[in-house]
């Protein structure tokens, strides 16, 4: 019982772990262009709030599509590291 109690643990752990590192790259590319633009907002006092929303979609697409593979890869390496792990239990 507590090796099954073990194995669920690690696998909630190391898939918090997951969603942290998936979800980093577009948030961090999204709070840097954030702060660019509320600076050059700030300098420049335009206060539109589409100059701040669609940059952050294309940036936000953009890293998606660069770093999607490498994400994916991640998501499916843990995936099939669950699916192995559920065979093994009863």
């Amino acid at each position: 019982m507590s090796d099954s109690v073990d194995v669920v643990l690690r696998t909630i752990r190391e898939g918090l772990f997951l969603v942290i590192i998936l979800s980093a790259p577009p948030l961090l590319a999204s709070l840097v262009l954030g702060l660019v633009i509320g600076i050059f907002q700030a300098a420049t006092q335009i206060q539109d709030q589409t100059l701040s929303f669609v940059p952050k979609l294309l940036i936000v697409i953009l890293v998606l599509v660069a770093v999607g593979p490498i994400l994916g890869a991640q998501l499916l390496r843990f995936t099939h590291v669950i699916m192995g792990s559920m065979s093994g239990m009863r």
